[in-house]
């Protein structure tokens, strides 16, 4: 399964392609929104699913994956399952960039989730294999992929 850390419009599209690619071999994905980044999920629980088919992407739009209610990732609040992801897997880098008006959680801590879209990998036993940046498109045929369809096969 992989989990990813969605935001208001972006990236579901590729998501459903994904769960779709690999749905027959048990693969899964979880979306968390998350409003700390940036404030790019502001809207209420209730409006994120409305919001995606009416909206962006819109054209009676509905995820294929299991899409959660909001949580926080980082900080005081953050929800359980985001503590132990990233206690199990390394951070993805040490840098917030200028977190000014951008984040919004204290303390920062360096295994902090640092964006929107930030995916963790987590296998057929649930124990978290990898994380990957942000910027890692889940539409590109790159390094991420070949590391799913590993875990895929091996668990077969």
């Amino acid at each position: 399964m992989i989990i990813v850390l969605t935001e208001r419009f972006i990236c579901y599209l590729e998501l459903n392609a994904l769960q779709e690619e690999f749905r027959d071999v048990g693969f899964t994905i979880l979306g968390f929104p998350c409003n700390q980044f940036g404030m790019q999920e502001p809207g209420k629980n209730n409006e994120i699913l409305p919001a995606l088919k009416y909206v962006r992407p819109g054209n009676g739009f509905v995820p294929n994956f299991q899409l959660f209610e909001k949580v926080d990732v980082n900080g005081v609040n953050e929800h359980a399952l985001f503590t132990i992801l990233k206690n199990a897997c390394p951070p993805v880098g040490d840098s917030f960039g200028n977190p000014t008006n951008r984040l919004f959680w204290e303390p920062l801590k360096v295994n902090d989730i640092k964006w929107n879209f930030e995916k963790f990998l987590v296998g057929p036993d649930g124990r978290p294999v990898m994380r990957w940046f942000p910027r890692v498109n889940v539409s590109e045929k790159s390094e991420w992929t070949k590391e799913v369809l590993f875990l895929i096969k091996v668990n077969l």
